[in-house]
């Protein structure tokens, strides 16, 4: 959604609504997990963008504040079972503190053209967020796809229901590792309309780039803890 001013002339906290505040590092010890969910709440990003285990400490840190809890769901392959996303979607989303959730599509399937078990899929999982008023985010891994199918892909996460179409999860490692460009936002942006809502991620660490992705009309942004401080201007 294209913003009411332009980027530059908004607010540390205004453009801290358009971040999810990555905590993903599998060896983050808990001091870490704890500081740094700490410093995204300080910023006021809109969410902290976390693993499952740190479900608890999420819940205990954000409590009365501004900044929600957006999980992630099979991350960073998306290679479970359909059943067994259904059952992790279930079991974090029951707890009734859960804002999002960002699950990884499989992305062989979508390399592979099977797009009716990716929309089965995602619709299954879909069905289990809103029962519980969780909006859902899909992530692509679009370093791994064509543009073709990414766009393709963006059709069938719409048809499934989910709230949101991401890019990336940063932890992609067999090919390039390009992120959130503006000429792929641009195009996803083109082909999603305002159907769905749409998520940049990877390789955001800029503040030129970060403020351009949001005169775009881009409406969320994963960005990692230390790049938050600098696409929000702060000196630290």
């Amino acid at each position: 959604m294209r913003p009411d001013k332009p980027a530059i002339e908004m607010t540390a906290r205004e453009l801290a609504k358009y971040i999810d505040q990555s905590v993903l590092k599998p060896e983050f010890s808990e001091a870490e997990i704890r500081k740094y969910i700490i410093e995204g709440i300080d910023f006021g990003c809109r969410t902290v963008c976390i693993n499952p285990a740190s479900l608890d400490i999420a819940a205990e840190l954000t409590s009365g504040t501004e900044t929600e809890i957006c999980v992630v769901c099979d991350f960073p392959f998306g290679l479970s079972t359909t059943r067994s996303k259904v059952m992790q979607a279930e079991e974090y989303c029951r707890r009734g503190d859960i804002f999002e959730l960002d699950i990884v599509s499989n992305y062989g399937w979508i390399r592979s053209g099977k797009w009716d078990l990716m929309r089965d899929e995602l619709k299954a999982v879909s069905d289990v967020c809103h029962q519980h008023n969780t909006a859902l985010k899909t992530i692509l891994e679009t370093d791994a796809l064509t543009l073709d199918q990414i766009l393709q892909a963006c059709e069938i996460v719409i048809e499934a229901g989910s709230d949101f179409v991401k890019t990336s999860t940063g932890f992609y490692t067999g090919g390039k590792s390009e992120g959130a460009t503006i000429e792929l936002v641009r195009a996803m942006m083109e082909k999603v309309k305002g159907r769905c809502k749409i998520k940049g991620s990877g390789a955001i660490r800029t503040r030129e780039h970060f403020l351009t992705l949001i005169d775009m009309g881009i409406d969320r942004m994963g960005i990692g803890y230390k790049s938050t401080p600098i696409v929000l201007g702060i000196s630290q």
